[in-house]
């Protein structure tokens, strides 16, 4: 039998965060807003977008590498995988104003774990995807439907 190599249990469990013996996939939500935080301290709000966006497009891609990959030891979609959370969040996150108030981001965090966990509009039917197309693409529509109602919040009120 083949060793999983370590490359894709890192990028799969968001660097570990999804062998977390509780909730691993808030764990992984978790994650993403601890980057976003530091990159909301360290980056002016322009990079800050598109470093997000350049992480998003490049942990999508590579999350659903890895997942694939997990499943053919962990088998299907695996509690452990939670980069699909991550991303996510980072998708959610994408909707939080320059000001990075608190109130948005908790916001961002309970919009995605809402739509995440409920699934929605379609959020379910995401996971009828093959392999890791299926683990990550439930989460990104669970992305964008949490900063989409961020995004209209923030214009009407």
């Amino acid at each position: 039998m083949k060793k999983f190599p370590l490359f894709h249990k890192l990028i799969a469990t968001s660097f570990g965060a999804g062998y977390s013996p509780v909730a691993p996939g808030t764990m992984g939500a978790v994650v993403a807003v601890a980057v976003w935080y530091v990159l909301w301290l360290n980056l002016d709000y322009c990079a800050l977008q598109w470093t997000l966006a350049a992480l998003i497009a490049v942990f999508t891609v590579l999350g659903v590498w890895s997942a694939t990959v997990s499943e053919q030891f962990w088998g299907e979609d695996p509690k452990r995988v939670v980069m699909d959370e991550t991303v996510g969040e980072w998708i959610a996150l994408l909707a939080v104003p320059a000001s990075g108030h608190w109130g948005y981001v908790l916001a961002a965090f309970v919009l995605f774990r809402f739509f995440d966990i409920a699934k929605p509009l379609g959020v379910r039917s995401m996971e009828k995807f093959k392999g890791g197309y299926g683990i990550m693409g439930d989460d990104i529509l669970s992305g964008v439907y949490a900063a989409v109602l961020m995004l209209l919040f923030n214009y009407f009120v």
